[in-house]
């Protein structure tokens, strides 16, 4: 007996030592290096948090690893595509799942109802295009107004006046959205405001609570982001119905919109699509512009004839990084250099990594908009979705937009970054006057 006990412990002992050693390989995604689950229940997310950003946590895996790493995205493995080679070889067979929509659907709680795989996402990008393409047309005049507006009263300003660079741009931002999307009902100040407040309170527990999980384990929070949810569906759903029974095709909204979509909220990334890439383009390119416009008036045919403004804001795009991140789940197993990737494993495009990838862009934390005129530069962003065939409607939308603005302000103004960071100013459009972009404004001669 005493025997048998003692075999039995040892067996045991045996037992969980060869378990805790074959754990670690085990729990790697299909054999690609990279990190262990440091948690059973969040993987990786906690090490992710640490490094401030799922960007940061990517650079850092990737400096370890190399250009194809495996994480634990929660109980499910993902890998990450650092590199363009890597990306051109996935991109490809696996392009039937939109990445912002996986990346942003999970937290806005959305099943759509237009079918699944390939088909859904063909449809629904050429009836966005179509729909923000008409929007455009029939509404550009009042993106000009818009803009003048803010002209005016930025010239209305003494030129000693420290003005809130982000805050006027968000703004802009939000009243060119609204007001195209929604039509009149966004005409007000008060209810673009307000509007705002919603956004900016669902917008923040996508950066964060998606990440670590804590907006469940706050009622509180949860409260507050659900109600600032709904008071947004109600109001972009009421617009919308109220638009089509006046028969108004004018708006963004109602081009798409219609009663039998009410329960399918893929919509709701249309949304944050268009507020993210114009607030963010328009807020990022006042750093690097010049006068490259010439002295004509901004029309909307004129736009692609711009060249070296397309090439300014495309080279914003990337050392920017506004789009850090885009993620697709493995629909079918898939094989990457000499990695197999298991099916629904999430897989994560890099971009950030990838627009800063010294194999692809010589001199890549430089701002050289000349790197543009190469074939092979512009190949490389296209693939990456933020030019040519690629580009999603709503970085379309957001380039149209700040190109007007840009075009408007350069004829006008000139704009004069603070050195110094101004934290003795306040401001109702401010809340944290130091993490603001400070500028002066003086007329042109």
């Amino acid at each position: 007996m005493l025997d048998f006990a003692i075999f039995a412990v040892t067996f045991v002992i045996i037992l969980v030592g060869a378990v805790l050693y074959l754990y670690p390989s085990s729990r790697r995604a299909s054999g690609i290096p990279g990190l262990n689950p440091t948690d059973e229940k969040d993987g990786n997310l906690q090490d992710i948090v640490n490094k401030g950003s799922l960007h940061e946590f990517l650079v850092s895996l990737h400096q370890e690893f190399g250009s194809v790493a495996s994480f634990w995205f929660g109980s499910r493995p993902g890998v990450s595509l650092g590199s363009v080679q890597q990306l051109r070889q996935h991109i490809n067979p696996n392009h039937s799942t939109d990445s912002f929509e996986t990346m942003l659907k999970s937290l806005l709680g959305y099943q759509s109802g237009m079918g699944g795989g390939a088909s859904e996402t063909v449809i629904r990008k050429k009836m966005y295009e179509s729909a923000i393409n008409n929007t455009l047309k029939n509404n550009f005049p009042l993106v000009l107004k818009l803009v003048e507006e803010l002209v005016e009263k930025w010239k209305s300003f003494p030129e000693d006046q420290h003005t809130p660079l982000c805050a006027h741009l968000l703004g802009l931002a939000m009243k060119t959205v609204t007001q195209l999307a929604l039509g009149e009902s966004f005409r007000d100040d008060a209810e673009v405001i307000s509007f705002r407040k919603n956004h900016n309170a669902i917008w923040s527990e996508i950066g964060k609570g998606y990440l670590d999980g804590s907006l469940e384990k706050s009622s509180s929070r949860k409260g507050h982001y659900e109600k600032a949810l709904s008071e947004m569906e109600s109001v972009l759903l009421s617009v919308a119905k109220a638009r089509k029974a006046r028969g108004s095709r004018r708006c963004l909204w109602t081009l798409f919109f219609s009663p039998a979509s009410q329960n399918d909220r893929s919509w709701r990334t249309v949304w944050f699509s268009l507020w993210l890439d114009a607030s963010s383009l328009l807020t990022c390119v006042f750093g690097h512009f010049t006068s490259f416009l010439g002295s004509d008036p901004i029309t909307l045919d004129k736009i692609p004839q711009l060249r070296y403004c397309q090439q300014v804001l495309n080279e914003t795009v990337r050392t920017a990084k506004l789009t850090p991140v885009a993620a697709r789940l493995q629909e079918v197993e898939g094989k990457v250099d000499q990695h197999v990737i298991p099916k629904e494993t999430l897989v994560i495009y890099a971009l950030g990594v990838v627009l800063q990838d010294s194999d692809t862009w010589s001199a890549p934390y430089r701002f050289d908009p000349d790197r543009f005129e190469e074939e092979s530069v512009r190949k490389s962003f296209c693939l990456l979705g933020f030019s040519g065939n690629q580009t999603c409607p709503e970085l379309r939308f957001a380039y149209t937009v700040a190109t007007v603005l840009l075009s408007t302000l350069v004829r006008q103004l000139k704009l004069h970054r603070l050195k110094e960071q101004v934290v003795e100013v306040r401001s109702e459009l401010v809340a944290t006057p130091k993490d603001e972009t400070w500028i002066t404004v003086s007329k042109r001669n």
